[in-house]
């Protein structure tokens, strides 16, 4: 893989950008990480929050000089991309890994610890009520596992076929990242816009070492090639990061409920917590959220 050439250091003399054809407002170089100054600046961070029209006028003029915009959100109790602990030493490239084996190895891992704890009810021992107990605390294990992988079971369902654009990916993301920018999303208190250096929006978790997930997964890398495959299928971008936080437009959200159910899976494997901490608690119920839906996002506890 040949190095993507970082034009970040060009903006420390030339912090409008002008030499690189860009207008860029007051902003700073960020290069902070867990083990102190990265060698180069990982992005770029406006100062001011952004606003609705902000990512068309930044964003797509950022692009075509290989800076990718995405939204970060600075108003958490976590504070922003300088207090995240970036890690980027511990980031491989996207592109070496095979999408569909990572999720696959989420989705064992997942449902296996799942079973486990089921079966570690059934290893209790006692008698009488404690043993009756122990039982029925093993069918409720069972149960459970039951539903939240319904309508599958423990194994795997392969990947969601692509669906049909609804509208222009790069179109859809400045729509979503307009709407992260009011008050009203409920996803970021303080968005502001930054521009990364990746060769695709979905690389820009890894192009910064992004540690959102790392009690899922210390390399965010493997991530991102699920994202990319959602590039492919679903036209999604990368339009907003916060301390754990991730969110997606979505171009080509699936259109039925059996694509969306396969999805969900899918989802469930690539980011756990959206199902066992909070929400739905089926990937069937999950799905019917995911039909048309232009917006997708992740948290990891």
């Amino acid at each position: 893989m040949a190095t993507l050439p970082n034009p970040l250091p060009k903006l420390a003399t030339d912090p409008s950008g002008r030499s690189l054809g860009l207008q860029l407002p007051p902003g700073r170089l960020i290069d902070e990480t867990d083990d102190g100054p990265w060698h180069e600046p990982l992005l770029w961070q406006a100062e001011k929050p952004a606003a609705p029209g902000t990512w068309k006028a930044l964003g797509a003029p950022g692009a075509r000089v290989g800076l990718l915009p995405v939204l970060m959100d600075v108003g958490g109790r976590q504070g922003g991309p300088t207090e995240w602990d970036l890690m980027p030493r511990l980031a491989s490239y996207p592109g070496d890994h095979d999408a569909e084996d990572v999720l696959v190895d989420y989705w064992e891992y997942w449902t296996e610890d799942e079973e486990e704890e089921v079966e570690e009810v059934e290893q209790e021992e006692g008698e009488g009520e404690e043993k009756e107990g122990a039982a029925e605390e093993e069918g409720e294990g069972e149960d459970e596992l039951a539903e939240l992988l319904a309508p599958f079971g423990s194994a795997w369902p392969g990947l969601a076929p692509a669906s049909t654009p609804t509208a222009d990916p790069d179109t859809r993301a400045a729509q979503v990242a307009d709407s992260l920018t009011e008050a009203a999303s409920g996803w970021f208190k303080e968005a502001r816009l930054a521009l990364v250096p990746a060769r695709r929006s979905a690389d820009i978790p890894a192009a910064i070492g992004w540690t959102g997930p790392l009690n899922h997964d210390n390399d965010v890398a493997r991530l991102c090639a699920v994202l990319r495959t959602w590039e492919d299928r679903f036209g999604i971008r990368v339009v907003g990061l916060g301390f754990d936080i991730l969110v997606v437009s979505v171009a080509a959200p699936p259109s039925t409920l059996a694509d969306a159910e396969v999805l969900a899976a899918e989802h469930f494997a690539f980011c756990p917590d959206n199902l066992t901490q909070s929400g739905p608690t089926s990937l069937r119920d999950y799905a019917k959220h995911l039909v048309g839906n232009p917006t997708w996002s992740f948290w990891w506890d």
